[in-house]
């Protein structure tokens, strides 16, 4: 399975990810193969990539999720419903909220060996629906390795889940605008935080500290981020928490003004705006439960040679197992062979390979088309 972007998409190919949109209606079911059809409506609704099968190598039969499919559509739907309740002058449901995320805390520390994996497929209109749900999964899993308690996870969540409600005071147009802001624009856009806050500060039944995180968490560790220029240690540990994880999930997406960046690629950046944008604590946990290489990555390995990563090590994430296919000069292989970067101390990932090199290289890999 490999992520592709819709542009290079052809009839033919096998749907390998369900792709749902925030209500949890199935947008297009895995096993379906493509057509020029689906390809053209995947477009109208946004969807910038997708998950497809390939043939060089066996689909596990379950790829490690930190959160069950069916807890995160419903964790989606729930924040999605609290916007337009808000977009409507309804209430939000505090009560719900806390117990999602009290569901989410339960699942996280029952699966504390598995790592971070696959970045889900969102439409642009659904972004900050499945940006808020996987925020607050990934704050979750830091404080998790930084031993936080019951309560200050349940605290952290909750702030971490609705730390983008300020946005439902911005305009659709804007948020999703693919040209460049203009400076009046992110002037707008820098309000949101505010927003946010003073929101959430109309619920009783909301800790102070999880309404900081929404009005904080574009504070920088530098003290050159927004509303107040907080540095350091001003700027509350949780909010902290849910800067990186708030970066680092935009960098994994499909944006109207760029593709999603690779695995690989987005822990560099963060790891290189440590200790300017982002306390260094909170990045190193963060990372730390990332699959760096998740399945389906398209590697080099320093023998010269391509594969495909099939597994991970929860223990080494930056030496997974690898299903070799190429060899050295890019050929395919006659027999592909696995290898366990962990038990090869001299051979390494030499790079991942972008969209552009992996479509060359499994040019002649896309099944034939069929019953189109």
């Amino acid at each position: 399975m490999r992520r592709i972007s819709t542009r290079y998409l052809q009839p033919g190919m096998i749907v390998a990810r369900t792709i749902y949109s925030s209500t949890g209606k199935v947008l297009l079911a895995a096993g379906m193969r493509i057509t020029p059809k689906y390809i053209k409506r995947l477009h109208e609704v946004g969807v910038a990539s997708v998950y497809v099968k390939d043939e060089f190598f066996d689909e596990p039969e379950k790829i490690p999720d930190v959160l069950s499919e069916k807890s995160r559509l419903e964790t989606t739907r729930l924040v999605k419903e609290s916007f337009l309740a808000l977009e409507t002058n309804q209430r939000l449901n505090i009560r719900a909220v806390k117990e999602v995320v009290d569901s989410i805390i339960d699942e996280l520390l029952s699966n504390r060996e598995v790592l971070f994996h696959l970045a889900d497929i969102r439409s642009y209109d659904d972004y900050t629906f499945f940006h808020s749900v996987n925020v607050c999964i990934l704050s979750l899993m830091t404080a998790i390795t930084l031993g936080y308690n019951q309560l200050k996870l349940k605290e952290l969540g909750i702030g971490a889940l609705l730390h983008d409600i300020g946005k439902i005071r911005l305009s659709k147009k804007l948020l999703n605008k693919s040209e460049e802001l203009s400076s009046e624009e992110y002037q707008l856009i820098r309000k949101h935080p505010e927003y946010g806050y003073e929101i959430l500060r109309t619920y009783d039944d909301v800790p102070l500290l999880s309404a900081h995180v929404s009005l904080q968490h574009h504070e920088r560790w530098d003290g050159k981020g927004y509303p107040r220029r907080l540095a350091g240690e001003q700027i509350h540990e949780y909010a902290r928490i849910v800067a990186v994880a708030d970066v680092y999930d935009a960098l994994l997406a499909d944006r109207p003004y760029r593709p999603a960046y690779s695995v690989n690629q987005a822990v560099t950046i963060i790891t290189r705006m440590s200790n300017t944008y982002f306390q260094p604590r909170a990045v190193a946990a963060l990372v730390s439960n990332i699959a760096v290489f998740p399945i389906g990555s398209v590697v080099m390995l320093s023998t010269g040679q391509t594969g495909i990563v099939v597994d991970v090590n929860s223990n080494y994430p930056t030496r997974p197992i690898v299903k070799v296919v190429f060899d050295q000069y890019g050929n395919k292989m006659p027999k592909s062979h696995e290898v366990d970067l962990t038990r090869l101390n001299t051979v390494f990932i030499a790079k991942v390979l972008s969209e552009e090199e992996v479509c060359k290289l499994f040019k002649g890999s896309i099944p034939e088309a069929a019953d189109l």
